[in-house]
C-alpha cells in the first residue's frame, strides 16, 4: 500500500504541474491499475488499453536502431492520450484536453515516469 500512496502522490504532483489534464493513471505493463486519478472513464479499461498501446509502441520502435521505447502520443480533435514507459514494469498514461501544450507534456511526464519506475522497482 505504501507504493500505491507514493505513486498517487507522484500523479497528483504531475497534475499540479500540467494544465488541461483530465486523468492520470499508472499501471503494470500487463494492464493492471497501480494508482490513478481519473474520472469520467473506467480506470481498469483505460489501463488495459494503455498497456496495449505501450506494447504496440514498443513493437513499432523495433524498426528503429536499438534503444529504449519512451512514449506514444495519440492526438484527436478533442484532446490527447499519452502513454509513457515507466521502467520495464509499468506505464504512465495521461488524458488531456486539446489545449494541452505537448512540449510541456513531454517535459513534465518523462521525469514523472522515471520517478514512478523508481518507486515500483523491486528492492535491491
Amino acid at each position: 500500500m505504501a507504493i500505491e500512496s507514493a505513486v498517487l502522490e507522484e500523479i497528483k504532483q504531475l497534475r499540479s504541474r500540467l494544465p488541461h489534464v483530465h486523468g492520470v493513471l499508472v499501471a503494470s505493463i500487463d494492464g493492471l491499475v497501480i494508482a490513478h486519478d481519473v474520472s469520467g472513464f473506467d480506470p481498469d479499461t483505460f489501463a488495459a488499453m494503455s498497456a496495449a498501446q505501450l506494447g504496440l509502441g514498443q513493437q513499432m520502435a523495433g524498426v528503429l536502431p536499438p534503444g529504449d521505447f519512451r512514449e506514444c502520443v495519440t492526438a484527436a480533435t478533442s484532446g490527447y492520450v499519452a502513454t509513457f514507459a515507466a521502467g520495464d514494469r509499468a506505464l504512465l498514461a495521461i488524458v488531456a484536453g486539446p489545449e494541452l501544450n505537448v512540449g510541456r507534456l513531454h517535459h513534465e511526464a518523462r521525469p514523472a515516469a522515471a520517478n514512478v519506475a523508481a518507486l515500483i522497482a523491486p528492492p535491491a
